[in-house]
């Protein structure tokens, strides 16, 4: 990216996302850098994308979500664990990144603008960090956290709900988080005539445990087997 750039006041497409993030940047240079992609420029070596901001937003954003789940929830570590998984995810970055139509201030090729990459989730979750990063340094922790708890918080709410709802995904983002296999479902015992059944399902995680559950369909003893898992997982 040319120094021109960089220097030509503040462009509308900022002024607008400024007022959708309800901050005012002193720093307009990187904001810039923070909203460029790395096809901006066409691969040109004195092109400054947003990188180097994303591998910083992502430890802010990391940050900021351990303490909201540390200060809001009650849970033990291994659901905290599986809750920020699900909102430092790329996809949740996008989802806020859509909200705020971040996409529309980006800076990149002609040729990935054309194919579409204003609506990917990668590029917008990578911006997403980058511009939580430049809230950082510009404004202090102060700054980003507000800009956090006011944009994360239906995600949050999100991740509550599912949680509360479907034990079985709770359980596998658990998992995951830790770098384990995915939970092992298994029926140890069917009883009851067809029109009648009764389930008995196992579920293991190698590395944490196993529990049972009674139901009257697989789908149900298994959502109870992951509840009763992830029980046993909070009172460790």
């Amino acid at each position: 990216m040319s120094p021109k750039d960089f220097t030509a006041g503040t462009p509308k497409r900022l002024e607008a996302l400024f007022e959708r993030i309800g901050y005012q940047f002193k720093d307009v240079e990187l904001v810039q850098r923070a909203l460029t992609h790395a096809s901006y420029g066409d691969g040109r070596r004195n092109t400054v994308d947003n990188e180097r901001l994303e591998f910083l937003g992502d430890r802010v954003l990391g940050l900021l979500t351990a303490k909201l789940l540390f200060d809001q929830t009650k849970t033990k570590e291994g659901i905290m664990a599986t809750r920020l998984n699900a909102l430092v995810r790329k996809e949740t970055c996008a989802r806020v990144a859509q909200r705020l139509d971040i996409g529309s201030a980006l800076l990149m090729s002609n040729s990935e603008d054309k194919q579409g990459g204003r609506g990917k989730t990668s590029i917008l979750g990578d911006a997403c960090e980058a511009l939580m990063a430049a809230l950082y340094i510009d404004g202090g922790y102060s700054v980003v956290e507000k800009f956090y708890n006011e944009h994360w918080r239906e995600e949050l709410d999100n991740v509550l709900n599912q949680s509360e709802k479907d034990p079985k995904t709770q359980l596998q983002e658990f998992a995951l988080s830790k770098k384990l296999a995915v939970p092992y479902y298994y029926v140890k015992e069917r009883s009851g005539p067809d029109h009648k059944p009764n389930f008995i399902i196992g579920v293991k995680v190698e590395g944490i445990g196993e529990a049972f559950a009674t139901g009257t369909s697989k789908k149900l003893a298994e959502r109870r087997a992951a509840k009763s898992l992830l029980e046993q997982i909070e009172e460790t």
